[in-house]
């Protein structure tokens, strides 16, 4: 795997995956593989996907973290995106997919949810 992406597992049990660089064509598997690898791994309550790292993402990127959501919803594991730039975010309000990653238009994170407030970088 990528030495770009990052896994850990948090004392309550919540896995998150933090990825660097770029998001494209050419690592969008590897991302995509690393997040269900942490679902499959360790079955957590929540994953999060920490972008913060992340300077670009294409449609193949974004892809990659719809596989994420859809590996996630799967297993009735909550999914979050946290610190999208405020281009990807844009990007997500546009598409509709803003609600599916547990990042709110306002900056707030999805209501009744614990996680960190996703900002952008």
């Amino acid at each position: 795997m990528d030495d770009s992406i990052r896994t850990t597992l948090e004392d309550d049990g919540t896995v998150t995956v933090m990825v660097s660089g770029e998001i494209d064509y050419a690592n969008a598997d590897d991302v995509a593989e690393g997040i269900r690898d942490a679902i499959r791994g360790w079955s957590p309550p929540t994953v999060h996907v920490d972008l913060r790292g992340a300077s670009f993402i294409d449609s193949t990127g974004l892809g990659a973290l719809i596989e994420g959501y859809r590996a996630a919803a799967a297993s009735n594991i909550r999914y979050v995106v946290l610190n999208p730039s405020s281009t990807f975010r844009r990007v997500l309000t546009v598409t509709g997919l803003i609600g599916f990653f547990g990042i709110t238009e306002s900056e707030e994170p999805a209501a009744g949810s614990a996680t960190p407030q996703a900002t952008g970088v």
